[in-house]
């Protein structure tokens, strides 16, 4: 399958392997997931408190089955309210605008839910300081599972107020992140940003 486009001869195998990689990645996500169902449903939960007595565990069906049933109809819900009745909560105004050839936005940014990362990458002076700030970013969150094994068991009211915390600096950024590139908001984005990596190593 090639076309052109622009004068640039776009398609062939590159295209067809590209297409074929997002055809196949939901599949292997979701086998993934019914993977995770499985020793979810053979082994039991984990549990935060380090409670080792089988008498005191939960089984995962019914009474976890329907707490997660119960939390996905509810976000579908909000989901569905949300499209209907305020369809473009989350769209950018300038979206609305009529394309200008020969101006550029002023205001480019990302969608709603990249702002975050749009703020970590704005907030260095240096393009790849940024992208290694993304990269280390994604990292850190794939080894802290491996980092603080028993960590949950002794700090867990500590780490509640920590998480909220966390959860706070992330709105923060994703704020920042859709601010002018100017003054107060370049600075503060940049503050965030560390404060955002050093809350992982607390």
């Amino acid at each position: 399958m090639e076309w052109v486009w622009g004068g640039f001869r776009v398609g062939g195998p590159t295209l067809s392997r590209f297409f074929i990689l997002h055809y196949i990645f939901p599949f292997v996500i979701l086998v993934l997931r019914l993977v995770h169902l499985l020793f979810l449903h053979v082994n039991g939960r984990s549990n935060s408190l380090g409670v080792t007595s089988i008498n005191d565990k939960v089984e995962f069906h019914w009474f976890y089955l329907l707490k997660d049933l119960v939390s996905f109809l509810i976000l579908i819900l909000f989901f569905i309210i949300l499209l209907l009745l305020m369809p473009f909560v989350f769209i950018d105004s300038e979206n609305f605008l009529f394309v200008d050839i020969i101006k550029t936005p002023e205001h480019i940014k990302p969608e709603w839910y990249f702002l975050f990362a749009y703020c970590i990458l704005r907030s260095v002076p240096n393009k790849l300081g940024g992208v290694i700030g993304l990269v280390i970013r994604i990292v850190i969150l794939a080894f802290i599972p491996l980092l603080v094994k028993n960590f949950f068991k002794y700090n867990d009211f500590f780490n509640s107020y920590l998480v909220v915390f966390h959860f706070v600096v992330f709105g923060i950024l994703t704020w920042l992140g859709g601010c002018l590139v100017e003054w107060p908001f370049r600075s503060l984005g940049g503050l965030i940003r560390v404060l955002y990596f050093l809350l992982f190593f607390v």
